[in-house]
């Protein structure tokens, strides 16, 4: 929301500068995106002239050339300035800009020759002045202070500042207002916050009541849904618990003066004309939206609140045709929908230059349901924002009082007696005892019961003090506060810690000390399942991988760059979304290894080739029954490029390779105390079909590993084998069974009291038979003495014949209660020889 600084301190002037204002208001929960200057620069650059002379350009027709009075801004004389508007004209007087001047573009205004003669200024137009849309003319100070647009006495002497006489400039605070807080949706809400952040004055409400000396109509004669002219029904009060309307005759729709464009345009609005500036104005003001009907459009004088009928049409004030549905609410006259309630304005009962007589009507209406139908019809509007936070029907005659007096003062309008109040009973205001000893509790530092109230009255809560606990010892009971939720605050404060942190927030949550919690034995600690899964991510973060975030979402283009047929789980069993935030994010992933592909081809687009990256994550699972999706927690890696740094001693370092991943999956076994087997598998689409493995623990396949397929990394831009990036390899592994098949028992083997005995043995095997099936041979033969087998050596050529190639096994022996001697070994590593000869394998001489 954009707040003018002007506008701002006309209803609270603390007397600060614009940043500490953004300081106060930040650190008292209103927070300040940024500070924006709307309008010019060098103000002593702008000033009022008066035109002396008007002449025609000698070599263009549509320029003029002007001899313009500037006064003690000019003491050498009247200035030549060269004009393009059509309306300029002998004795005006106008805006001028000298050079030097800032424009609202940031473009500073130089003396400059057009078609041939000097111009020494600018003659503005209001666009070039940043206090509305007209550029059609120059903006003719005489003629605006004889309508009554300027400020009365004001100085339009040549020379004199214009700043005195057009608002041209002013700061811009931007908020960022969180949803419990639409009171803050208002200029006088923010006030209000300054107000009890600062203790500076605040002014009285900007909506005086009905009746008063301002002239407003008189609601003495209110009638529930009609007045002379109009009528009123709510057919779905849950969807409409308000609906106010005022008539106004006479009305003369003309430009609004230059104060209110101001403010219009430096909020973010565009001016239009004074019937709608008025209603936009009183909505930011008020923070409550209007509309205005031109009553003459309004088909049979009478106004139907109900729900819209599936696939109703109705034409928008933006020219769009909008399709309805059954859960949305439209306003109708006799001859159907002439407004889609609570978001936008029909254009055919739209205020234009001819209306003469106007319904002003402002109501109140649910939420939710304005959320749901700006969703629906991708039509967000200043109105709906509001609305779908939830406003309080006591706004809707605030905004009618401020909107009957501007409709008096700016469109003559005369009001037809009466208001038109079709309401719901109003909520009784909530009532909340705030505890002084319980203030204390919860905020470590008493706060006393004075202190409060003024706090709270500031926000316009009522409270007054009452009897409270009285303490053991103590010769009095404390003083409590008993607190009336103003109709504003009624959804945001519901309790009484609600009441406390307003209290905190004001008087200053920076100077509230560092507490702990008063409870005794409070403690906290990680359960088993978050332990083991931080033991593996440390595994994998001690080894050099960094930890990355990936969208929890997918494109469908997806399923089609990792080679998934169309029948494959993780493209069938994908998740659609019924309101993805793009076509980009339709989809709940059903694996990581597209989110880690799309961040490695990003870093590789921006020079950054080596990465070793692993994420933790959910992925999801259309379950095709009546359980929904499956959700299960995945751990997955993607290594490319060189595992080490090149230095002056590895020019060369090794790039990632299927190994280099499945060291990576040895240690997170490692850590988890898990025995992982892994097998040959080429069914995974988007891997190297020779050189990727299904990884099992216990007979469970738990995930794969294995190369990228070079279809998939070229379609990822990482290159493919030889490129830059070596060979990209991968893997993902359900972490929800990793953690469930984990061994969590600590059991300790002792190590060290009588030494292994070692033998090497070098054995010649089919290339065809994986050395893990030899590994696991070996350990099945050798029993419980083999406390180690692994391979130091792998040798293929003409000396062990084609077809094979040898193995080179490390094995070492040991047993817990004495040292071994060569003749307890010989035996066991004859078996090793017997049952290696089962799967082809022969001692190599």
């Amino acid at each position: 929301m954009r707040v003018p600084l002007e506008w701002l301190l006309e209803h609270c002037d603390p007397g600060l500068e614009v940043a500490e204002i953004e300081s106060r208001l930040t650190m008292t929960g209103t927070k300040v995106e940024a500070i924006h200057h709307h309008g010019v620069w060098e103000l002593e650059r702008f000033v009022v002239g008066r035109v002396l002379s008007v002449e025609p350009h000698p070599d263009a027709d549509r320029l003029r050339v002007c001899e313009v009075d500037l006064g003690s801004a000019r003491p050498e004389g009247p200035a030549v300035i060269v004009c393009g508007a059509p309306n300029v004209a002998l004795g005006q007087t106008v805006a001028v800009a000298l050079p030097g001047a800032v424009m609202p573009d940031g473009t500073k205004l130089k003396a400059a020759k057009l078609r041939g003669v000097a111009s020494e200024g600018m003659i503005l137009a209001e666009d070039e002045l940043a206090i509305g849309p007209g550029h059609k003319g120059i903006a003719v100070l005489n003629e605006l202070a004889a309508s009554g647009m300027l400020p009365s006495g004001v100085d339009l002497a040549p020379g004199a500042p214009l700043a005195q006489a057009l608002p041209i400039a002013t700061e811009v605070i931007e908020l960022e207002i969180t949803p419990n807080r639409p009171d803050c949706l208002g200029v006088y809400g923010v006030a209000r916050e300054l107000h009890a952040a600062t203790g500076a004055p605040l002014a009285p409400p900007p909506w005086p009541q009905d009746g008063d000396e301002q002239g407003h109509a008189d609601a003495a004669t209110q009638d529930a849904g009609e007045i002379d002219g109009l009528t009123v029904k709510v057919d779905c009060p849950d969807l409409c618990s308000r609906f106010t309307a005022r008539v106004f005759d006479g009305v003369k729709i003309a430009p609004s003066p230059p104060w209110l464009k101001a403010r219009l345009s430096a909020a973010g609005q565009r001016p239009i004309n004074n019937v709608v500036d008025i209603t936009n104005y009183v909505m930011l003001l008020t923070g409550q939206p209007l509309h205005a009907f031109d009553l003459d459009r309004v088909v049979g004088g009478t106004l139907t609140v109900r729900r819209a009928s599936a696939g109703e049409r109705l034409l928008t004030l933006d020219g769009e045709q909008r399709t309805l549905d059954a859960e949305m609410v439209v306003i109708e006259d006799a001859e159907g929908p002439t407004s889609l309630a609570g978001v936008m304005g029909g254009s055919r009962s739209e205020v234009q230059e001819d209306t003469s007589t106007v319904a002003i009507e402002v109501a109140n209406w649910h939420g939710p349901s304005i959320h749901r139908t700006s969703w629906a019809l991708g039509l967000r509007s200043e109105a709906s924002s509001r609305f779908e936070k939830g406003l309080a029907p006591e706004q809707c005659m605030q905004a009618q009082a401020v909107a009957t007096w501007l409709m008096r003062e700016l469109c003559g309008a005369d009001p037809r007696p009466g208001t038109i109040d079709v309401c719901e009973p109003l909520p009784e205001p909530a009532q909340i005892r705030l505890r002084s000893r319980r203030v204390a509790r919860v905020l470590g530092v008493p706060v006393s019961p004075a202190r409060s109230q003024e706090i709270l009255r500031a926000l316009d809560f009522e409270a007054s003090p009452v009897d409270g606990e009285q303490p053991p010892g103590a010769a009095e009971p404390d003083l409590d506060l008993l607190v009336t939720v103003p109709p504003l605050r009624r959804a945001d404060v519901t309790r009484e810690a609600d009441l406390i942190e307003e209290v905190a927030r004001i008087d200053g949550l920076e100077r509230l000390p560092a507490t702990l919690p008063a409870r005794r034995g409070a403690y906290g600690m990680l359960s088993e399942r978050q332990r083991l899964r931080r033991r593996a991510i440390d595994a994998l973060v001690g080894r050099g991988l960094y930890e990355v975030l990936g969208w929890t979402f997918a494109s469908p283009a997806l399923a089609d760059k990792l080679r998934l047929p169309v029948d494959h789980v993780l493209r069938s069993g994908a998740v659609a979304l019924e309101n993805p935030l793009s076509e980009e994010q339709a989809l709940l992933r059903t694996t990581l290894i597209g989110s880690l592909l799309d961040i490695a081809a990003r870093n590789r687009s921006r020079g950054v080739d080596d990465l070793h990256l692993f994420e933790v994550g959910t992925v999801f699972e259309n379950a095709r029954s009546e359980t929904g999706v499956r959700e299960r927690t995945s751990i997955a890696v993607l290594l490319t490029g060189r595992l080490q740094p090149v230095t002056w001693d590895a020019a060369d370092p090794p790039y990632a390779d299927f190994f280099a991943v499945k060291a990576l999956l040895e240690a997170l076994a490692d850590v988890l105390r898990i025995a992982v087997d892994c097998q040959p598998c080429s069914t995974v689409p988007f891997l190297h079909p020779g050189r990727s493995a299904k990884v099992l623990a216990t007979g469970t396949q738990i995930g794969w590993i294995g190369e990228l397929h070079p279809e998939v990394t070229n379609g990822f831009e990482l290159g493919s084998d030889g490129g830059g990036t070596g060979r990209p390899c991968a893997m993902e592994l359900d972490l929800d069974l990793l953690i469930e098949l984990a061994d969590v028992e600590h059991a300790y083997t002792d190590l060290i009291s009588f030494p292994a005995l070692h033998r090497d043995l070098a054995v010649t095997l089919p290339v065809q038979v994986p050395a893990a099936e030899a590994i696991a041979v070996v350990r099945g033969a050798a029993g419980k003495l083999l406390a180690s087998a692994e391979v130091f050596d792998v040798y293929t050529g003409p000396q062990v014949g084609e077809g094979r190639r040898s193995l080179a096994l490390a094995l070492s022996f040991r047993a817990p209660d004495r040292t071994l001697a060569d003749e307890d070994v010989e035996p066991l590593r004859a078996k090793i020889l017997a049952a290696l000869t089962q799967i082809g394998g022969e001692l190599r001489g």
